[in-house]
């Protein structure tokens, strides 16, 4: 690696897990289930 070493890289990473923050009843969830998102997350990936 050229340059400096970044130690404030960590910073950039958290750790949030969309489970404990989207409630049991939302809509997403029930949505999650019908909607095929799969040709979406293979383009982003």
């Amino acid at each position: 690696m050229l340059g400096p070493r970044q130690e404030a890289q960590q910073a950039l990473f958290y750790d949030f897990s969309i489970e404990d923050h989207v409630p049991a009843d939302h809509i997403l969830r029930t949505t999650d289930g019908i909607i095929d998102l799969s040709g979406v997350r293979a383009h982003l990936a």
